[in-house]
């Protein structure tokens, strides 16, 4: 997923950029303060998890430690980037002005209150913790709902719909947890949904943004353009998705895995990724695309008994997820500031320890025996990609916008 998608020829005029002259710049654009919130909150929530499973620390214990970490983890960290992304793209797809300013603050604040109360469960209640939690990716929705139909863009829809089973999941996954249990269908529909938000956008921005450095060098071997192939491709990957949230185990979960990985392997080539390799702020949009056909191929080998979900969770979640949401960011906050788009060796580090970590952790279930040196490293390598994106991104993020070059 990008925040930097071409904007659509309907619109006459560029959307302004950070609209807010008063108070603090974090608040003039909503990849501000996301980006850097879901940023920290990836670090600051890794370091309580470890600290918890060593026994240093007990966290959210009424809740349940297990599901806190899977729930900040999924609806934590990722629902603040994904809200980063829509506050930023979906004024370029409808050409209306963005968020931003108090109501900007107002939703970070809401978002930052769910972290604060599923901390202090102990002490609110459940219930209460998982009320004012649910009540961000809701009001995101409405939102980005409103912008989608006053602008009129119809096909953007479809993203909303992602976000509406993203807030189901979310609901679902706390009522479970108010009951004293865990929800795994929850957690699957959650990642199916990111999954296929990265499908939909991802084969929008991925072969265009290729095709316009391609031709700034004057070449004319271009990707494909989006086709009807794309949209059986998507179809397909969002079936099987389907299949995997509600029944994980069935031969036809197992058999629409292989077909799909098949289809988006084909994608992927179509996009024809290594003509990039050069612009490494682009080829990672790519290389984390390749996380799709590896987490649908998972799917396949786990619903035939041959893989632990659990490897198939952090293949997707880590790799296509978060892998595709570290290149977003990057990117955005580079180009929505004024600055160029080239990746520095700090922003090529944190892209290398991310795709490790989603590369190490699900060897754990594969080499039970070195299982703890592989959590031990993966939650090392999570928060050095994020620490990284921090330190250089961190000050880009909170000054002013460059003028143009």
């Amino acid at each position: 997923m990008s925040a930097n998608p071409p904007v659509s020829p309907s619109v006459s005029r560029p959307v302004p950029r950070g609209l807010s002259r008063t108070g603090p710049v974090l608040f003039s654009y909503g990849f501000r303060p996301f980006f850097l919130g879901g940023a920290l909150w990836a670090i600051a929530a890794m370091g309580l998890w470890i600290a918890a499973i060593t026994g240093h620390i007990t966290i959210a214990e009424t809740y349940g430690a297990p599901n806190w970490h899977a729930h900040e983890m999924l609806f934590g960290f990722a629902s603040a980037v994904l809200a980063g992304f829509l506050l930023t793209a979906v004024p370029n797809w409808t050409g209306r002005l963005p968020v931003s300013g108090w109501p900007l603050a107002g939703l970070f604040a809401l978002w930052c209150a769910g972290r604060i109360a599923l901390l202090a469960s102990d002490t609110i209640g459940v219930a209460v913790a998982a009320t004012i939690d649910a009540l961000f990716l809701p009001v995101l929705l409405a939102i980005c709902t409103r912008e989608v139909v006053a602008g009129r863009k119809w096909k953007d829809l479809k993203v909303m719909a992602g976000l509406a089973a993203l807030s189901l999941a979310n609901a679902l996954y706390h009522v479970a947890a108010i009951h004293g249990g865990h929800d795994p269908m929850a957690t699957r529909l959650a990642v199916a949904a990111y999954v296929v938000l990265v499908m939909i956008v991802g084969g929008r921005i991925i072969p265009s943004f290729t095709r316009n450095w391609l031709n700034k060098f004057g070449r004319t071997d271009f990707p494909v353009p989006y086709n009807s192939y794309d949209m059986v491709v998507i179809l397909a990957g969002t079936g099987t998705l389907g299949l995997w949230a509600v029944l994980p185990e069935r031969p036809s979960t197992a058999a629409a895995g292989a077909v799909a990985a098949a289809l988006h392997c084909i994608r992927l080539h179509r996009w024809r990724g290594w003509t990039v390799a050069r612009d490494r702020i682009l080829v990672i949009l790519h290389i984390a695309y390749v996380f799709i056909p590896l987490g649908l191929l998972a799917i396949s080998l786990s619903a035939a008994g041959y893989l632990e979900e659990r490897s198939v969770l952090h293949l997707l979640s880590v790799g296509a997820i978060a892998c595709m949401m570290l290149a977003v960011m990057t990117r955005a906050s580079l180009g929505h500031t004024g600055r160029a788009l080239i990746a520095s060796k700090i922003t090529v580090a944190s892209y290398a320890a991310l795709i490790l970590c989603a590369l190490v952790r699900p060897l754990a279930e594969i080499l039970p025996d070195l299982s703890p040196a592989l959590y031990a490293a993966s939650g090392l390598l999570w928060i050095v990609a994020f620490g990284l994106y921090c330190l250089e991104y961190a000050p880009i993020l909170a000054r002013k916008r460059r003028a143009p070059l």
